[in-house]
């Protein structure tokens, strides 16, 4: 029987031990929960152990094939750009050995019930949902496309889920910041304002976010503010880092399927898991000169497991 590959975890790092300690602990729970194969994780920057040392730890227990899995929630430079480098320099540093790269944890359905978790302890129990404005605040990047999956996360937990709404701010590198944003929720209306940090694991940015979210409540006694804590190494991303690392070893690059509505129950659209998709034209779209162009627009890919 082939051995399977190893698994690479590859963090962000960060300047609070804590915060580190936790992605090291991660790691070695995930080896606990995976005792077939080899599991090494390390960071990019900031905090040890680097990633290189990681894999040469894994090379030194005879390692050939991994898998490197970005324990990451949106794909920005460091999952785009910085451990790819990273790898590469690996392979030449190390030659013979291979890997495959996954993709970034993405605002997954289990993820988003471990944040619904979180604004459920946060909140007083007799509030009703429908009263509360969650301020979702993400890390903050000069990649627009990583700014824009920190919203598409705000959307999907907001939909289905009965809140007032779900605005999006963050820490660092990209506005609005954590007061824009919360002035924003109090402009809309808002009376009740959870803040959401979309972080894995403690660190000196979620701290600056609950800093700046008190500092905000105490000028404007007339809002309500609570603070959420973070994702943390619940079991649904040890999970959900393991699916990562069998697509990656099975090479299954899809589409966009975790957030897909004909895969997964979202709430309020239970009813259209598995339901078969068909070609279909938008009515927005001059359907006279496009005949060729719209097989794209159904999903063209099977929603059977």
């Amino acid at each position: 029987m082939t051995t399977p590959p190893a698994l690479l975890i590859a963090g962000h790092g960060t300047r609070d031990e804590a915060g580190a300690e936790a992605f090291r602990d991660f790691v070695r729970e995930l080896g606990r929960r995976h005792p077939e194969l080899p599991v090494a994780g390390g960071f990019i920057e900031l905090s040890p152990p680097p990633l290189g040392e990681a894999v040469a730890e894994l090379v030194e227990r005879g390692v050939r094939r991994f898998a490197a899995v970005p324990l990451m929630l949106v794909s920005a430079g460091h999952a785009k750009g910085d451990i790819p480098a990273a790898l590469a320099r690996e392979k030449e540093r190390h030659p013979g050995i291979t890997y495959t790269y996954g993709r970034p944890l993405g605002p997954h359905p289990s993820l988003l019930g471990v944040l619904e978790r979180r604004l459920a302890e946060a909140v007083d129990p007799s509030w009703d949902r429908s009263e509360v404005t969650v301020l979702l605040v993400g890390r903050g990047s000069t990649d627009p496309d990583a700014n824009a999956e920190v919203f598409k996360a705000a959307r999907l937990l907001w939909e289905g889920r009965g809140y007032a709404g779900v605005e999006t701010a963050f820490v660092s590198l990209a506005k609005p910041d954590v007061p824009g944003g919360l002035d924003r929720c109090a402009r809309l209306g808002a009376r009740r304002v959870v803040v959401l940090p979309y972080f894995l694991f403690t660190g000196i940015l979620p701290d600056r976010v609950r800093q700046q979210t008190e500092e905000w409540a105490a000028a404007h006694p007339e809002t309500e503010v609570r603070s959420a804590d973070v994702i943390g190494p619940e079991p649904e991303l040890l999970d959900l880092v393991w699916e990562r690392y069998e697509e990656a070893v099975g090479g299954d690059l899809r589409m966009n399927c975790d957030s897909c509505v004909y895969r997964i129950a979202l709430p309020g659209f239970e009813d259209k898991v598995g339901l078969p998709q068909q070609p279909h034209f938008h009515p927005d779209d001059d359907g006279h000169h496009h005949h060729g162009h719209h097989h794209g627009h159904g999903h063209a890919h099977s929603h059977a497991h």
